[in-house]
C-alpha cells in the first residue's frame, strides 16, 4: 500500500493533504537567494543606463522581498507539520499585507516621545503574535522549533513589506527618484532581516508553540496558557524597542563619552571638529549596538528552543 492509501500517514495529516516535511531538503532557500541577487544586480545595472522610471518598482520589489522571501522558503523545507507548502508562502504574503496595515492603524497616533520605541516595539510585535495565534491554530503537531519557524515566515512577511515602504520613501529624493539612497536602504535592510522581525517573531512562535506542546495531547490543535508566552512576548518587544532606538542611543552615549555634552547644552551646537568626532563614534556604536542587540536575540530563541527540547525529552523518558 503507497502512502497515497494512507497506510504511512502521520496521525496530524488529513486525508488528501500531502504534509511539510519531505525527508530530502533541496536548499531552494539558498538557490533562490543566489538567483535573487543576480537579477536585482542586472536589475540595477539596467536602471542606471537607462534611466528607466519604470523599473523602480522591480528594484524595490526585489531588494525587500528577496530576503524575506528567502527566509521563508529556509522554513518550508523545515516545518513538519499538517500545512502544505502553499499556506506557508500565502501566511507570508497574509502577514505582511495584515501587518504592516495593523501597526500603521495602531501607530497612527503616535508622536515623537520618550516612550516611542518602546510602544512601536509592544504595537508591532502584538500585531505579528496575533497572526501568529491566528495562521498557526490548526498547525500540528505544535514544537517549539516548528513555532519559530513559523514565527520567522510570519516575521518575515512583516519585513518584506515595511522593508519596501522604507525603501519607496527612500526613492522620493528632492530632484527625482534617488537611486542611491533606495539601493542603501535595500542592502542595509535586507542584511539585517535576518535577526530584525525574523528573529523577533521567532522568539515569540518558540514559546507559544513549546507551550502548545505539552498538552496531553500535542497533536492536537490550539494552545496552551503559560506566562512565559506574556514574558516572550515582552523580550521580543524590548529586542525590537532597543532596536528601534539604537541609534539615539548610540549619539547619546559618543557625546559622553568625547565630553561634548556640555559643549551641546551650553550654545546649542558643536564645533565642526567635535561633531565629527561625535559622528564618527555614534557610527561604530550603533554598529557595535546592533550587533549586541541580534546576539541577545539568537540567544533568546536558542535559550527557548533548548529550554523546551529539555521539556519534551523529559516527558518521553
Amino acid at each position: 500500500m503507497s502512502v497515497m492509501d494512507g497506510e504511512d500517514r502521520t496521525p496530524w495529516q488529513a486525508p488528501g493533504r500531502i504534509a511539510l516535511g519531505a525527508p530530502e531538503r533541496h536548499g531552494w532557500w539558498w538557490k533562490t537567494l543566489l538567483v535573487g541577487w543576480v537579477l536585482w544586480l542586472a536589475t540595477i545595472t539596467v536602471t542606471l543606463l537607462t534611466r528607466n522610471p519604470n523599473l523602480v518598482p522591480t528594484l524595490i520589489l526585489l531588494g525587500s522581498f528577496l530576503v524575506p522571501f528567502c527566509a521563508v522558503l529556509f522554513a518550508v523545507e523545515r516545518l513538519r507539520g499538517n500545512v502544505t507548502a502553499l499556506q506557508i508562502i500565502l501566511a507570508f504574503f497574509v502577514s505582511g499585507v495584515a501587518g504592516v496595515l495593523g501597526a500603521s492603524l495602531l501607530e497612527a497616533n503616535l508622536h515623537q516621545s520618550l516612550w516611542l520605541y518602546g510602544l512601536v516595539g509592544l504595537i508591532e510585535e502584538f500585531v505579528k503574535g496575533c497572526i501568529l495565534v491566528v495562521l498557526g491554530w490548526r498547525f500540528a503537531p505544535k514544537s517549539a522549533t516548528q513555532g519559530a519557524l513559523l514565527g520567522a515566515t510570519v516575521g518575515a512577511g512583516f519585513a518584506a513589506f515595511e522593508s519596501a515602504g522604507y525603501a519607496f520613501n527612500a526613492a522620493l529624493g528632492t530632484h527625482g527618484i534617488d537611486i542611491a539612497a533606495l539601493l542603501q536602504t535595500e542592502v542595509i535592510r535586507a542584511l539585517l532581516a535576518p535577526v530584525g522581525h525574523v528573529l523577533w517573531t521567532a522568539i515569540i512562535g518558540a514559546a507559544l508553540f513549546g507551550i502548545a506542546e505539552r498538552r496531553e495531547r500535542p497533536d492536537d490543535p490550539g494552545y496552551a496558557w503559560s506566562i512565559w508566552v506574556v514574558v516572550a512576548y515582552l523580550g521580543a518587544a524590548a529586542l525590537h524597542a532597543l532596536w528601534d532606538s539604537m541609534s539615539s542611543i548610540a549619539s547619546l552615549l559618543a557625546l559622553i563619552a568625547t565630553g561634548s555634552t556640555a559643549q551641546l547644552l551650553q550654545y546649542g551646537f558643536l564645533l565642526r571638529r567635535d561633531a565629527d568626532a561625535v559622528q564618527s563614534l555614534s557610527s561604530v556604536l550603533y554598529v557595535c549596538g546592533l550587533i549586541v542587540v541580534s546576539l541577545a536575540g539568537v540567544v533568546t530563541l536558542w535559550a527557548v528552543i533548548r529550554r523546551h527540547r529539555t521539556r519534551a525529552r523529559r516527558r518521553q523518558v
